[in-house]
């Protein structure tokens, strides 16, 4: 089954404001998403594949809000249409993009009226990735499984 035959798209055309909409609202649902590593894959994906037709231009590189293991880290921020994205910046972009030092808290995307499922039916038809291509996640995968407690008489060996 391909990801546009499980959710049918009603008249919803491949527009650069749709797919700038669309990428919105994944990214917004990734970040509460208690398994988010599809969503981000399907944002980074159509926003790569938005710049190389030239539909998305990366602007520069932003500090980092949240950055991981270091004091501090850029993203790349790339604008489509009205909107616009961060993604991890390669070493190229550090070379060739100017630095807009920290992020403008005040500057805000426009509402979008997609809903998830949507979203996700338009990117995947845009990228061709479906999400049957993902593993299965185990949300129990770290958890151990209850063994009971045996009891011995006293003076018996536990081997």
């Amino acid at each position: 089954m391909k990801a546009d035959q499980k959710y049918p798209l009603k008249s919803v055309n491949l527009t650069i404001e749709n797919l700038a909409q669309a990428v919105f609202i994944v990214n917004r649902h990734a970040k509460t998403a208690p398994n988010p590593k599809f969503l981000y894959k399907l944002k980074q994906e159509s926003l790569k594949k938005l710049i190389e037709e030239g539909k998305a231009k990366k602007v520069g590189l932003h500090f980092s809000e949240n950055p991981r293991n270091s004091q501090q880290q850029s993203d790349v921020l790339v604008e489509c249409g009205k909107y616009t994205f961060h993604i991890p910046p390669t070493k190229t972009d550090f070379h060739d993009l100017p630095h807009l030092g920290k992020l403008d808290g005040h500057v805000r995307n426009p509402k979008a009226t997609l809903s998830l499922n949507t979203a996700k039916a338009l990117l995947q038809t845009y990228t061709g990735i479906s999400d049957f291509d993902q593993p299965p996640s185990n949300p129990r995968k770290n958890q151990r499984t209850y063994q009971k407690p045996i009891f011995k008489k006293l003076g018996e060996r536990y081997t």
